[in-house]
């Protein structure tokens, strides 16, 4: 047969024709498909709390926690602008809640973290225990459980709550897998008392006849921040220094010893005073609140170079496979989230340790 392309015969003219039959020349796409390594849109970037705080409060004004649901601010990646996402596959969000104000129930497939940035008084509701919220504090939504949140101050005698929210909604979006329902009662029923999963799964022991009440995520909802701070000091008297992390810790589900949710994992680190860290990358995009204490990031990737000098309740995201080094001249604490536990369940995570 002869395979000699007719007279005239050019690649755009089959380009357009076979667009008509819904196909595309991968040789056209393949090196961006299948890159040499990460090429992540998403780039570095940071929120110094004191900037972002006014905005915050000034939401409280234009809008009621019932009205919004949610009344949250997105930290929006500007590299995916429009997205709702800090990662390609996370989200992350400030929100907001006022003395006297109720954030109604509802339940939703995408996993969520709270982690508590500003302020007592407040609550959040799951599957009908309630927890209070206290600063450093780390709390879970499983997927598909009834949650509300609530501030039971006044207007008098109550202070302004602000916590992290981080979500993989981009990653359930991804995958089209995304449902949501509104409860019928403005707060679900409370069904058990404050503290009754941590007395019952935070001991280092589970219930003989254990059942895990929410798959794969940790039967454990709230992580007081009071314990984990003091493991962190004592680690840091006791044993040696990471010289990449300082002292890092992550949280885990008791039941499995993995990750506290199925697709996200979480951290604690304290960079202990005079820490001048060594740089890493990683591929999973890392998202960032600092608890306390004052220090800095540097981020690189190719030729470009940034820094970031963070102080208490600031927050920043390092991309996939962006080199990373942390600093800190008096000493600090961070929390962390990202997607690694998707990433080691596909056996794609990688991580590099520079000297």
């Amino acid at each position: 047969m002869d395979m000699t392309p007719p007279p005239g015969s050019t690649r755009k003219a089959f380009y357009d024709a076979i667009r008509a039959q819904h196909m595309t020349p991968l040789w056209e796409v393949l090196h961006a498909l299948v890159p040499q390594q990460p090429a992540t849109p998403c780039v570095p970037a940071f929120w110094a709390y004191a900037q972002v705080r006014p905005y915050l409060m000034e939401s409280g004004q234009l809008i009621t926690a019932e009205e919004a649901v949610r009344r949250v601010l997105i930290l929006e990646n500007p590299g995916l602008q429009g997205q709702s996402a800090i990662t390609q596959s996370l989200y992350a969000g400030l929100q907001l809640i006022l003395p006297g104000e109720v954030a109604p129930s509802h339940r939703h497939t995408q996993s969520a973290l709270r982690f508590v940035v500003e302020g007592k008084g407040a609550y959040t509701a799951v599957d009908g225990e309630r927890t209070t919220m206290t600063p450093g504090d780390f709390i879970i939504t499983p997927s598909w459980t009834w949650h509300d949140h609530g501030h039971e101050g006044t207007q008098t005698n109550g202070e302004p709550v602000v916590w992290l929210d981080g979500l993989d909604i981009p990653m359930l979006r991804f995958f089209d897998a995304g449902f949501a329902e509104n409860h019928s009662e403005r707060s679900q029923p409370v069904t058990k008392a404050e503290g009754t999963s941590y007395q019952r799964y935070g001991a280092n022991m589970l219930p003989v006849r254990y059942n895990a009440p929410f798959g794969q995520t940790s039967p454990i909802f709230s992580y007081p921040y009071d314990r984990t701070r003091e493991a962190l000091h004592t680690l840091e008297r006791q044993a040696p220094v990471d010289d990449w992390d300082g002292v890092k810790l992550r949280y885990v589900n008791p039941a499995t010893g993995g990750s506290p949710m199925p697709t996200m994992a979480t951290f604690m680190q304290r960079l202990p005073a005079g820490f001048d860290g060594k740089a890493w990358r990683q591929t999973d995009g890392a998202i960032f609140s600092v608890v306390e204490g004052h220090g800095s990031v540097t981020i690189s990737h190719g030729a470009g170079q940034q820094v970031f000098e963070f102080g208490p309740r600031d927050h920043f995201v390092i991309p996939s496979w962006h080199t990373a080094s942390l600093r800190s001249a008096p000493g600090c604490v961070l929390f962390s989230f990202s997607d690694r536990p998707v990433h080691q369940a596909l056996g794609i995570h990688r991580e590099e340790r520079l000297s």
